[in-house]
This record gives C-alpha cells, sequence and structure tokens, in this order.
C-alpha cells in the first residue's frame, strides 16, 4: 500500500517506502541453535516464517510486530510504519474495542470503557463532500454512524482549537518579550500542530531547529486532555476507563497519538487511543454496505457547554486558512497586546507560490510584525535553509507539511473525477469558509474552563494539560542503516 503520510516524510534519508525486510533498525533477537549445517528458513503463503531443521520437524518463528511506538523511537524508517502491522491506530483495532465492548455489555460486565469520538472539521468536510451533504449534515450523520456502532459520546473540537490559539498566541507574546530583552533562539516562533513536520524537525535537525518551535500542543492533544482529565472528572471516571478516538485529516496524527509525552505512567492510558482518518472512515463505511447518506443523524455531545445559544450549528471554522487560522489569529493578537493596534486587517499574499504566503503589520513604514504561511516539504526545506544562513526575518511561521495545509492532508478522500488535488482543496476552503467562525477569546466556554478546571492550580496546570516538549532523535550507526 503506497504510503500517505505527508511530505515531509517522504523525503531525504528518512526512508519512507522501506519494508522492515529491507531496513528496520529495530533489534530482533534470535535465538540461535546449535546445529552443523544450519538451516532453511521457509516463507509461507501468509508471509509467516518456518525454520526446516535437518531432522524435519519445521518450527515457525514468531512474528516480529513493529508499534508507532518503536518508529517514534527510531532514526531510521519512520512512516514505514503503513507497512508493517498498525495494532493500535487501525480501524479494525477501533472496531475489535466496540465488539469487545457489546459483548461485555451482553455478559452484564459494568467495568466497561466509556468511549468517546472527538471530530475535527477537516475530516467532516472531506466526508461531507465526498457524500454530497452540508458540513453540518455530515457532522451529525457521522455521530449517528459511531452511535451505532457503541459509541458512548461524539464530540465536535470546537473548544480545543480554541485552546489551542489562545495558548499559541500568548507564547508567540512572551517569545517577542524575550527575544527584544535578547535571549537568543525565540523567533521565528514555528507552528507545532502538524505532527509530520514535528516529527521530521526531531530526526532531521535536531536542537538547531526544535527551541523554535512552538511548546504549546495541537488541538488533538489537547482535546485528549480535555476528556481524559477533565471530561472524566464530572462523570467521576479514571482517565484509563475512557477510550478516547479522534477523526483526522492525516495518517501523521497517528505518530502523533503515539508519543510517550501523551502517555500518562501512572495511570497507563494515552491522551488520545486511537486516531481514524477520512479514508479510514470511508472505508468502514463500505465495509458495512453503508453511505453516509443513509445513516440517521446523531446528537454531538457538548460536556464543555455551549459554544454559542444564538447559532445552533455544532461544526465551525477559524478566520484564515483551513489548517486553523493559526498565523491569522496570533497576528491579529500580537498586534493587539504588543502594539495596541486594534481590529487590524490581516492580509497574507502569495509569494513564490500559493504554498508560500506573507503578511506584514506596519506603523509609518516600520515593519512591526512579519508572518508566514508555509505549507509543503519544498517550502518547509527552503525555509529551514533560510534560518540556517541567519536569513529568516520572520516572526512567526504556520508550518504544514502537506501542500495546501490540512484540508489537503494526506488521509483525505480524494477527489472524484479528474479534479486535481489543489483544485479540490480549494473547494473544501471555500466550504470551510462559510462555517460560522469561532472567535477564541469570545468563546464562554473556554473562559469557564480557564476560570474553574484550569485556574485551580493556574499556570502549572495549564502548561501540564496544554504544552509539550520534544526530542532530538540521533542517528543510529548500525550495519542495517548503511547505505551499501
Amino acid at each position: 500500500m503506497a504510503s500517505r503520510f505527508s511530505a515531509a516524510l517522504q523525503i531525504t534519508n528518512l526512508d519512507d517506502f522501506i519494508t522492515p525486510s529491507q531496513e528496520c533498525i529495530k533489534p530482533i533477537e534470535i535465538q540461535s541453535e546449535k546445529s552443523k549445517t544450519g538451516a532453511k528458513i521457509k516463507i509461507e503463503l501468509d508471509n509467516a516464517t518456518t525454520v526446516l531443521k535437518e531432522i524435519k520437524q519445521p518450527k515457525k518463528l514468531q512474528k516480529v510486530e513493529i508499534t508507532l511506538a518503536d518508529c517514534l523511537a527510531c532514526s531510521g524508517c519512520i512512516t514505514s510504519a503503513e507497512s508493517v502491522l498498525i495494532t493500535q491506530q487501525s480501524q479494525e483495532e477501533l472496531l475489535r474495542i466496540f465488539q469487545e465492548k457489546v459483548a461485555q455489555q451482553t455478559a452484564g460486565n459494568t467495568d466497561i470503557k466509556y468511549i468517546v469520538i472527538s471530530l475535527s472539521v477537516q475530516p467532516v468536510l472531506s466526508l461531507a463532500q465526498h457524500y454530497e451533504l452540508t458540513p453540518e449534515q455530515c457532522l451529525h450523520k457521522l455521530a449517528g454512524f459511531f452511535y451505532q456502532l457503541g459509541a458512548d459520546a461524539v464530540l465536535d473540537m470546537t473548544v480545543a482549537d480554541d485552546f489551542a490559539l489562545i495558548e499559541a498566541a500568548k507564547e508567540f507574546v512572551e517569545r517577542y518579550k524575550a527575544s527584544k530583552e535578547g535571549i537568543k533562539n525565540q523567533l521565528p516562533m514555528l507552528s507545532s500542530s502538524c505532527p509530520g513536520w514535528v516529527c521530521y524537525a526531531e530526526k532531521t535537525h535536531g536542537n538547531f531547529i526544535l527551541p523554535h518551535i512552538s511548546v504549546t500542543k495541537s488541538p488533538q492533544q489537547i482535546m485528549g486532555s480535555l476528556v481524559k482529565y477533565h471530561l472524566s472528572e464530572t462523570m467521576g471516571f479514571s482517565p484509563e476507563q475512557i477510550y478516547h478516538v479522534t477523526v483526522m485529516p492525516c495518517y501523521d496524527k497517528k505518530l502523533e497519538a503515539s508519543r510517550e509525552d501523551f502517555y500518562n505512567q501512572q495511570k497507563s492510558t494515552r491522551d488520545v487511543d486511537c486516531v481514524i482518518t477520512s479514508i479510514e472512515l470511508e472505508q468502514m463505511l463500505n465495509e458495512k454496505g453503508l453511505a453516509l447518506d443513509e445513516i440517521d443523524e446523531g446528537k454531538i455531545e457538548q460536556p464543555f457547554g455551549s459554544y454559542s445559544e444564538k447559532i445552533d450549528n455544532k461544526l465551525w471554522g477559524h478566520d484564515g486558512s483551513g489548517s486553523g487560522g493559526y498565523a491569522n489569529f496570533i497576528f491579529r493578537y500580537a498586534a493587539r497586546n504588543l502594539f495596541d493596534q486594534e481590529n487590524v486587517t490581516v492580509d497574507f499574499m502569495n509569494l513564490r507560490n500559493p504554498d508560500f504566503q506573507e503578511a506584514v503589520l506596519k506603523r509609518n513604514d516600520q515593519v512591526l510584525l512579519k508572518f508566514a504561511i508555509i505549507n509543503g516539504f519544498r517550502n518547509i526545506q527552503n525555509m529551514v535553509q533560510k534560518m540556517k544562513r541567519g536569513k529568516c526575518d520572520y516572526d512567526y511561521i504556520e508550518v504544514m507539511a502537506c501542500p495546501c495545509g490540512c484540508l489537503n492532508g494526506g488521509a483525505q478522500i480524494k477527489a472524484k473525477g479528474n479534479v486535481q488535488p489543489r483544485e479540490h482543496a480549494s473547494m473544501l476552503e471555500n466550504i470551510y469558509h462559510k462555517l460560522p467562525l469561532s472567535q477564541p477569546e469570545e468563546n464562554e466556554v473556554v473562559q469557564h474552563l480557564y476560570q474553574t478546571w484550569l485556574a485551580e492550580e493556574n499556570t502549572d496546570k495549564v502548561r501540564a494539560y496544554f504544552s509539550t516538549q520534544y526530542h532530538e532523535i540521533e542517528k543510529m550507526n548500525t550495519a542495517l542503516a548503511i547505505k551499501w
């Protein structure tokens, strides 16, 4: 199966298209046995391997399984995880969880997982376009589908999106002030919501680039904190009793959910237990012989509160890019909080190509802020090289690994007919901008959570739930990794 991970993970020496038989550097222990002549190995039809001994007593070898956690801890094959046994991040595993829950309920077992599904906006738009539904219809029909499978609650992710924007904006203001005080490696601040970009940075540019990447968690992982540590608390559960699934536009999000930074050792639970993509959802529907437009609509729960009493919609967008509007929101926030400029018009202009955009804030011909949006690996490469040469004069850069950003994520459903990817992404962008726009600082749910749940320990709690860290992955010089 061809890799659908982002282009940032499919370049240079990251060996994305290899299979474990070619070059996996995960150590595999093989028990040696005393033999005068050695042994032959036979590969069965199911790819299992069998040792044929001299005495003709075949012995089946144990099948090697490589998890996403192994891939994240290795500097070799990263995205070849897609061509091996992905045991924790697949639709098969999700269906197994649902089936196991139904069986336990039938048996009268009360100690069962409470399954929560979080829907991000980009895959909802992809599926809506594919099944010719309105975004709001698609959102509720997806909820209905998951309730059919056995989900206990289906949520949208507006609150997590808003938290991510506010926290990233606060972080930028702090970095900007620190930079003016002479503290190094503060600017440009690079966005961190794209795991393909983050994983690439950790494994190829290490400690040169990592200090510049925003430590604010992505909306997916903020939603993980909200579900596992706030929702569980209000419902009287412990975090490990909740099985949290997110629906995302790219496979890279599976890598993000598998990071050890998002695993609670004390509770033995991840913030996000399983990530399902748009393509995988389509496959699940097809395997069951269902069309999304035929499914009864389900309710989108709002356990943290209603985002608006005036607007009935449950699906919200943000001003700016379809990747979440980071550059637009932070630009306005910084203009207001650093330079007292209210109601600033943000005008991003294309430079070399539509995936490289720039906006500038000026006062009396003096440049106050310079922001950029960079999508796709070619532009990312150019940005990194400029930073290494000391010629990058941007204050903030919204970085996404996929051309056209998250609406064109590697796991979004491909357009029908002869529609080109960029044209299809543009169609989704137009739909995105017709959604009601969330105003993060005016979101009463967000403000209520800041004042109640997050006020208990103030900055320490915010840092624990909304911030993360990055790690340089050193190249492993083993014989198997050598390019002969």
